[in-house]
């Protein structure tokens, strides 16, 4: 009978760490890591912090996204854009999303959240981890059990040696697209999210969209008012199929089935619609092309694995780490507590399982998921247990769980937006909670927080 694999602990030392990616998770990434003590370098390959908050108006020649080697644009966000939680519950738990002035609204526009990435990075002085204009073209095990990272600015390329390597990438770059029936025939136009930017230019025409998430919901509204007509097709409707209540234009379908020559769509029940454009909100796929680790970690139908809690592969532990890949949570506290995890590991202040122990976990989380039906895509939803993947991380920190009115004014926010998706950011009826919210950050200027933030 062979021994157990010994259980992952790390004698207390300072560790050089490479963080990939200078968004929302990178940032507090690095925070986090330089709290422990470790030496961070941060690569970013634009010349801004704020990853997917950027946003600029260009889009890809490619519409739909799919051809790598014409994938040039980094946003996926489109002009109106607001967040879709309130800032209450959206902001690190270290640094609360409080109203400067700027955007006031609970709600706030996308300029507001990198403004807030920006206060963030400032207050704790991450810009001077950050390499601008630094793009990661290759992350690999070199001989002595260190990475290799390969990085280039402009002409200029260098290898260098970490002992770890934090990838946050984010994962709203590479589209998804819907595979439908006859569309290589099909006259129409194909543009995927990634690409959506304004309304204009789909003046008088008639559009689909496939998907059923906020982009979805969001851009099917502000469709209506050019469109002639707005179609959605979703896999799983959630009303009743046919005219969208309180519109003259949109129109709730089952899935497409298939399209035609002559320029129609035709839905699984049967109708048919002749459209000008098919519009792709089916999300993204997780791409990390610069990283080899020997086929240990592969991405398989949008499942990165085998990963132990969505963060790291067990037979890498504790030197290669994801920050950000579970979606249907709550982002920034999320990649907070997942960046204080890894830190105290690296550290060697928190003991891990034996890597047999991990793997068997993996195994029994895949099991779960196909036992309940969930598709392999589903593997890193939070869906189900958001906040008791939070609490779990927060446990396993020494943190204290997420405030009970957080997941109170996330499910009242949840139950007024699938009631009034055009109108929930504006009006809402958990102002108790609100009023909560305050006192707890009054609680924290009291124990010497940031100076000049209050919630509205």
């Amino acid at each position: 009978m062979t021994n157990p694999a010994p259980t992952v602990h790390l004698p207390p030392m300072p560790r050089r760490v490479a963080v990939i990616g200078a968004g929302a998770a990178g940032l507090v990434t690095a925070h986090e890591l330089r709290r422990e003590g470790h030496r961070v370098v941060v690569f970013e390959r634009e010349e801004k912090v704020g990853g997917t908050w950027v946003y600029g108006p260009a889009t890809e020649s490619d519409p739909l996204g799919v051809d790598p080697s014409r994938r040039v644009v980094q946003s996926s966000l489109y002009a109106s854009l607001r967040t879709n939680l309130p800032r209450e519950i959206m902001g690190f738990r270290g640094y609360p999303f409080g109203s400067t002035g700027r955007d006031p609204r609970r709600f706030p526009g996308h300029a507001e959240v990198l403004e807030y990435i920006n206060d963030f990075a400032a207050e704790f002085g991450l810009s001077e981890l950050v390499r601008l204009g630094t793009e990661v073209t290759h992350v690999g095990l070199a001989a002595d059990g260190k990475w290799t990272v390969r990085w280039k600015s402009n002409a200029y390329q260098l290898d260098e040696l970490y002992d770890a390597v934090v990838v946050c990438n984010g994962h709203f770059t590479e589209p998804r697209i819907a595979q439908i029936p006859g569309i290589e025939k099909w006259p129409g136009e194909q543009i995927h999210s990634h690409n959506y930017r304004v309304p204009e230019p789909f003046k008088g025409q008639t559009v689909i969209l496939i998907g059923s998430s906020s982009s979805a919901t969001d851009i099917s509204i502000e469709l209506v008012g050019v469109a002639k007509e707005v179609h959605i097709a979703s896999r799983s409707p959630t009303d009743t199929i046919g005219k969208v209540p309180g519109y003259s234009n949109m129109w709730l379908h089952s899935m497409i089935d298939s399209v035609c020559e002559d320029g129609m769509v035709v839905f699984q029940d049967g109708s048919m619609v002749h459209v000008d454009v098919i519009l792709h909100c089916t999300g993204y796929k997780y791409d990390f092309p610069f990283l080899d680790t020997n086929g240990i970690v592969t991405v398989d139908d949008n499942r990165v694995g085998p990963l132990y809690k969505h963060i790291f592969p067990p037979l890498l532990a504790p030197w290669l780490y994801f920050v950000g890949l579970p979606w249907k949570g709550i982002p920034f506290p999320l990649f907070e507590l997942q960046s204080k995890w890894i830190a105290a590991i690296l550290s060697g202040r928190i003991t891990l399982p034996t890597t047999d122990e991990m793997m068997a976990d993996v195994e029994q989380f895949y099991k779960a998921l196909e036992e309940s039906g969930f598709p392999k895509r589903y593997t890193h939803s939070l869906a189900d247990y958001k906040f008791e993947y939070i609490d779990w991380l927060a446990a396993e920190c020494a943190n204290p769980p997420c405030e009970e009115w957080k997941k109170q004014m996330y499910a009242s926010i949840s139950k007024t937006k699938k009631l009034q998706p055009e109108r929930y950011r504006d009006e809402w009826y958990d102002q108790d909670l609100v009023l909560q919210a305050l006192e707890d950050l009054t609680k924290y200027r009291s124990r010497g927080g940031i100076n000049g933030f209050h919630f509205i």
